[in-house]
């Protein structure tokens, strides 16, 4: 096929895309009498209610001494409140048919509901949330507990080859930035947590006037806002806390090597790559989606899996945050070819960064990603999610509108622009775990490993 004919096919390929209508979530927004920020989405077609309460208060926010303290501060929200004990809170919701559960990251804790939204039902499902959300009690022996089962979790996980390799490589990516910190925290810190550093957390990060309501499903506006209110009225007031502050863009090239008895090498590349609001994130989006992020019709697995059979799977992704967060690349391969496979995906990395996707590789993947546009829209849970981000990273309310206009006008030019400003191949951070016994540059994962400049090492 000629180049002029593969551009007509794309246009009217992309004129198709441009063609379909997407049903999205007409969202309403305002801000409550305690100050909290609330987005709204009405949805009487089934007799459910999905709410969730977001406030920054991820690990990021914790000091390296009492790392642990934001998480332990979310996890025991929902066992035990003022005038409800844990049981009270499990059986309360379990009688009701509801759902209460949370979500937690290095920028925002959350707490969440799925409850019958007949009216009854939704009341006393809401009341047990708003208690939970504005009266924990953080008892200090639910604490000791807790504590107990986090720290038995956080020493087995210090055997496995994944999280060595993910706590290296977050030190080495982050530095000394609270993005750095691991998100459970670790042994001495987690060990070293009080009840009062709970209730301290709490009352300076649990802030109303910080806080995102995301309400999604079949109740009124009018309703909706006396949820909002019912949620957030009580919160503590507080200051704001410090800002983060901004994370270095670019790094040093370093190879960490950590040996381990694994069959398997586990390594991961990567560098400080975008925030949740950078003028590049579709660029970005789309380009990651071509090179590691579309699975069996990215680059990274045709060229690792397909064509030379060096790995079972390879990925590459962002994770934007409300600073920078990470570029990942990583992949498990045999120890034996470990070498032979991190030279080529930092050769495919490089490639791609100096030229780009082809313009084929570019209509694949916006047929791809708009045409699954949908499903990321089709439940009331991904719907209430989606709100929850738009509202905390001060998103545009248009953001699922333009989503599959904004995909579709990414062109080869943005992609080798944003890339190349974003990732420099020579600046990564290389972790590999399990490495070849061999290998000059293997260490203990106790701390011993050395870090080595250069990426070609």
């Amino acid at each position: 096929m000629s180049t002029n004919i593969f551009k007509v096919c794309a246009a009217v390929v992309v004129c198709a895309l441009n063609s379909v209508a997407y049903a999205t979530p007409n969202i309403q927004h305002w801000q409550s009498s305690s100050g909290a920020k609330v987005l709204f989405v009405e949805d009487r077609d089934i007799p459910m209610l999905d709410v969730a309460v977001s406030v920054p208060a991820g690990s990021s926010f914790d000091t390296a001494q009492k790392s642990g303290t934001a998480g332990l501060t979310q996890q025991l929200l929902n066992l035990g409140s003022q005038g409800l004990s844990e049981d009270d809170i499990a059986r309360g919701i379990a009688d009701l048919g509801a759902q209460l559960g949370g979500s937690f990251d290095q920028d925002r804790a959350s707490v969440s509901l799925r409850t019958l939204s007949d009216q009854a039902v939704r009341d006393k499902a809401v009341s047990i949330m708003a208690s939970v959300l504005q009266h924990p009690v953080f008892a200090p022996d639910i604490l000791a507990r807790e504590k107990t089962r986090v720290i038995s979790a956080l020493k087995e996980a210090e055997t496995k080859p994944e999280n060595i390799a993910d706590k290296a490589f977050q030190k080495a990516v982050f530095g000394a930035h609270p993005y750095a910190l691991p998100v459970s925290g670790g042994v001495a810190s987690v060990t070293a947590v009080t009840a009062q550093d709970l209730q301290d957390f709490y009352r300076a990060h649990y802030n109303a006037q910080r806080a995102v309501v995301a309400i999604m499903g079949d109740v009124t506006r009018a309703q909706a806002e006396a949820i909002a209110e019912q949620l957030t009225g009580e919160l503590p007031k507080a200051d704001a806390p410090a800002a983060l502050p901004e994370v270095a863009k670019q790094i040093a090239a370093s190879e960490q090597r950590i040996a381990h008895p694994a069959t398997q090498s586990h390594i991961l590349i990567g560098a400080p790559g975008m925030s949740r609001t950078d003028p590049d994130y579709f660029p970005l989006y789309v380009g990651n989606y071509i090179l590691g992020g579309g699975g069996f019709v990215s680059r990274l697995m045709s060229e690792v899996r397909e064509k030379r059979g060096l790995a079972y799977s390879v990925y590459s992704y962002f994770m934007p945050l409300k600073q920078t967060g990470a570029f990942q690349i990583g992949l498990q391969t045999k120890k034996e070819q470990a070498d032979d496979a991190l030279l080529l995906v930092r050769n495919t990395l490089a490639d791609f960064v100096a030229y780009g996707p082809t313009e084929k590789e570019l209509l694949a993947a916006k047929q791809n990603i708009v045409g699954g546009f949908p499903l990321r829209i089709d439940s009331n849970r991904k719907i209430l999610d989606y709100l929850s981000v738009i509202g905390f990273y001060d998103m545009p309310l248009t953001y699922l509108d333009d989503f599959p206009a904004r995909v579709e006008h990414v062109t080869v030019a943005q992609i080798r622009d944003a890339f190349k400003r974003h990732i420099d191949p020579q600046h990564m951070a290389t972790v590999m775990v399990g490495a070849p016994e061999d290998s000059p540059l293997s260490a203990k994962p106790d701390g011993g490993a050395t870090l080595h400049q250069g990426a070609g090492k």
